[in-house]
């Protein structure tokens, strides 16, 4: 995993709607969300979520249960400054999903967008999915999104790895149901094109 020090100086000097992963609304993310049938009171954690406006739009939809994790202090505190009051409302981690301890069958959905694809290391993404079965309910459901075949090969200055829907599953492997999967393009603050895949998957009981 990259270090905390490049995440905190790329949201200490870089606006949270002049980096190249920026949404005004996170649809695809919030379609899929819609699709589990989750309740307003589920569970929810977006892994990596730092400054993005999936916390903005599912508190504006009403689900009660939402925490956001990611590598960066000053991303975190850009997302409550933009709620402003709601920002109560939500529980705020800051950790290395690689190493943090989540508790145990806590959440209904883990919902991570662009952050797998910085986890070049096999060991990584080993560390990533045993955080994912611990964390999320037997019946749970995981969004997984990162960049497509035909995705870029690099982001923020660092390498990533680039999944084909298939290919990203496997890396869960057999614990896991891939239930959709969707590419979308995604347009950047500079006016680039960036291919993502997205991966519902379904964690199975036993």
């Amino acid at each position: 995993m990259q270090s905390k020090d490049h995440w905190e100086q790329v949201y200490t000097t870089k606006a949270s709607s002049g980096v190249s992963w920026f949404q005004d609304h996170a649809r695809q993310s919030m379609q899929l969300i819609h699709q589990t049938g989750v309740d307003k009171d589920a569970g929810i954690i977006d892994v990596g979520g730092g400054a993005s406006t999936l916390v903005d739009d599912l508190l504006e939809e009403g689900y009660a249960k939402v925490t956001v994790l990611d590598l960066s202090e000053a991303a975190l505190s850009a997302s409550k400054s933009r709620l402003g009051p709601r920002a109560e409302n939500v529980s705020w981690l800051v950790g290395d999903i690689t190493r943090v301890e989540l508790p145990r069958h806590a959440y209904d959905v883990w919902h991570d967008r662009a952050v797998f694809h910085f986890l070049t290391a096999p060991a990584e993404r080993e560390a990533y999915v045993q955080a994912v079965l611990r964390a999320v309910k037997p019946g749970g459901h995981v969004i997984v999104a990162t960049f497509a075949e035909d995705g870029p090969d690099k982001c923020s200055g660092l390498p990533v790895m680039r999944y084909s829907a298939d290919g990203l599953h496997a890396e869960f492997g057999a614990p896991f149901t891939l239930l959709q999967q969707e590419r979308e393009e995604h347009h950047t603050p500079f006016g680039t094109v960036q291919k993502f895949i997205y991966c519902l998957c379904r964690k199975e009981p036993n």
